[in-house]
C-alpha cells in the first residue's frame, strides 16, 4: 500500500518501491542503488536490473541538479489530459539522472540546457503527491 499517493492518477497501489512516496511526503526525492554492484536508478527499483540483487538502498537526490533536456508536450495519456501542455525534462543531479516535469508556467525561452535545477514536491488536489522540476 502507499503507492496510490503518488501522482494524479494511479495505476498500481502495491509496489516494492513504495517507499519513494513516503520520501516525498518528507519532502525528498530518492533514488534506489544496488548495495552489491553500485548501480543507481530512477525510477527507483526493488531489485537491480544489473546484477539481479535485492540489497538496495534509497539514497537522496542531490539538492541542485543541471537540465539536460526538456520538451512540450501538446498531449496527455489518459487522465491527463486537462495538463497539456506540459514540459517534461531531464536533470543530471551527479549520481542520477531523473525524469519529471518542469514546473507549470516557466516559459520554454526561460529553459536552457547546463542550467541548474531543484526538485520540489507538489502536493495535488486530491490528497496525492508528486514532484517537479524548478530553476535554482
Amino acid at each position: 500500500m502507499g503507492f496510490e499517493r503518488f501522482g494524479r492518477i494511479s495505476f498500481t497501489s502495491q509496489t516494492k518501491a513504495a517507499a519513494f512516496v513516503d520520501y516525498l511526503e518528507k519532502e525528498e526525492l530518492r533514488y534506489t542503488k544496488c548495495r552489491t554492484c553500485g548501480q543507481a536508478f530512477f525510477p527507483p527499483r526493488a531489485d537491480c536490473a544489473s546484477c539481479l540483487s535485492s540489497d538496495m538502498e534509497w539514497v537522496k537526490v542531490a539538492d541542485k541538479g543541471k537540465l539536460i533536456s526538456f520538451t512540450r508536450a501538446c498531449y496527455a495519456p489518459t487522465g491527463f489530459e486537462e495538463d497539456v501542455p506540459y514540459v517534461l525534462a531531464v536533470a543530471d543531479f551527479n549520481t542520477v539522472k531523473v525524469f519529471g516535469r518542469l514546473k507549470a508556467g516557466i516559459s520554454l525561452d526561460e529553459l536552457q540546457p547546463g542550467m541548474d535545477v531543484q526538485v520540489k514536491t507538489v502536493s495535488l488536489p486530491a490528497g496525492q503527491i508528486s514532484y517537479e522540476f524548478v530553476p535554482a
